[in-house]
This record gives structure tokens, sequence and C-alpha cells, in this order.
């Protein structure tokens, strides 16, 4: 069999493998029925649907050539790296690296760090976009998890607040 079309191709197995990893996952959580959801439930759900999707995008790849055929271009290592670093910074400020001392920053901080971490992936970074950005952010989501979904997460780090 021959691949027609490169692009699809790994798109599909792309989808497949987070299907079947959010399927493997959501199987160690209870499932519930349709009424009573458990905490696997939806992930088990996304990951079937995920894994089909996945399935049929690889299977067109093989059958149906795309009309702006290329091939796979090369990583884009830096925002790879940012986008990555980004996340794992934004996790440990959030809730604090206790093995290694590190207190939580809190969310606003965190949120942040995580928006000028994230900027330098792309070409052009505008200080002053992404501090605007940064603080939209922060706001929305205290706007989101504070106040409307009284989530019980550290807003500020821990020598502010007392």
């Amino acid at each position: 069999m021959k691949i027609k079309s490169h692009k699809d191709f790994f798109s599909g197995l792309m989808f497949l493998g987070i299907g079947v990893a959010f399927v493997w996952g959501a199987s160690t959580y209870r499932m519930g029925v349709a009424d009573r959801m458990g905490p696997g439930y939806f992930p088990l759900l996304l990951g079937i649907l995920m894994t089909v999707l996945g399935i049929l995008i690889t299977l067109k790849s093989l059958a149906l050539k795309s009309k702006n055929e290329g091939r796979v271009g090369a990583w884009a290592w830096k925002p790879l790296f940012f986008i990555l670093a980004a996340n794992v910074a934004f996790g440990i400020l959030l809730v604090g690296l206790p093995s290694f001392n590190l207190p939580a920053t809190g969310m606003i901080a965190a949120i942040y760090v995580l928006t000028f971490i994230a900027s330098m992936a792309g070409r052009k970074v505008k200080l002053s976009h992404t501090l605007i950005l940064a603080t939209v952010l922060a706001a929305i989501s205290y706007l989101a998890f504070i106040l409307l979904l009284n989530l019980q997460i550290p807003v500020w780090p821990a020598f502010i607040t007392g």
C-alpha cells in the first residue's frame, strides 16, 4: 500500500495514538452509566472518538491523494520546546515543588510566566502584546475558576496571602 497523503497519514496516526492513550488511561477509572457518569466515562468516549477518527484519517490517506500534498516538514523544535516548557513551568509554579523546597506562586504568577515563556515560541515577540495577553488570561481565569466555579486554587503566593 502506498501512502498518498503523508500529512493525513501522520495526522491520523497522531489521533489514533492519542485516542488509544485516552482509552487506556480511562480504563483505570470508574465508568458509571450514561445518566450517572463516573470519572472515566467522558475520557473513554473521547478516546474512542479520537481512535475512530484516527483510523478514518489514516485510511483516507491511503486511498485519496490530497490537493496540496507535500511531505511532512522538519520538526519545529523551538516552538515545541517553549510550549512544553511553558506548561511544565505553569504546573510547577501553580502548586510548587515540595521536593525542591519551591513554594507555590499561585495562579496569577503562573499564568504570567506561562504566557511569557509560550510567547517565545513565536517569530515576532512584542512585550506589550504578551503583557496584555497575560493580563487578559489572568483576569478570565480568575473570573472562571475562582469566582464562577469556586475552585480552591491558590491565586497569590503564600508570602502575599499569609
